[in-house]
């Protein structure tokens, strides 16, 4: 089974809507035939937790008012260092830069396949990761 045209759809457009935002690493895999729960997971981080709340916001938004849908559940708000937004077709993960080193999702979908992004969207790839390990190093 693959994702559906509709997850696409979803993923592409809160993909755009995290870019436009400033989002870095954003990667979407289709998972729908290793979870019977979702098709698609879009994961993006953000090197500080207002940016990650932006981010947030704008998919909400953006879904909102161009495909006319809500998340059914959205988690992690108060601290906004990981928020997890369920679309029941599509789960979204926007994660704090250092949270998202940490927990390094990836590892758990690398072999699901990738599902294409706008452009705008993949050229954000390895921004977060260069400010993560700055993290790490005590740099910052």
């Amino acid at each position: 089974m693959t994702a559906t045209d509709r997850s696409i759809e979803l993923i592409q457009t809160a993909a755009q809507a995290a870019a436009d935002k400033l989002a870095h690493d954003i990667i979407a895999y289709d998972v729908s035939d290793v979870l019977s729960i979702t098709d698609a997971f879009l994961v993006a981080s953000a090197p500080n937790d207002r940016q990650v709340k932006a981010i947030v916001d704008e998919i909400e938004e953006r879904l909102l008012a161009e495909l006319g849908t809500k998340p059914v559940r959205r988690e992690g708000d108060r601290d906004a260092r990981w928020v997890l937004l369920d679309y029941v077709d599509i789960v979204v993960h926007v994660q704090h830069s250092e949270e998202r080193v940490f927990y390094a999702l990836e590892r758990l979908w690398k072999d699901c396949p990738e599902i294409e992004l706008p452009k705008d969207a993949v050229a954000t790839r390895g921004k977060g990761r260069e400010h993560a390990r700055s993290i790490e190093e005590g740099e910052e």
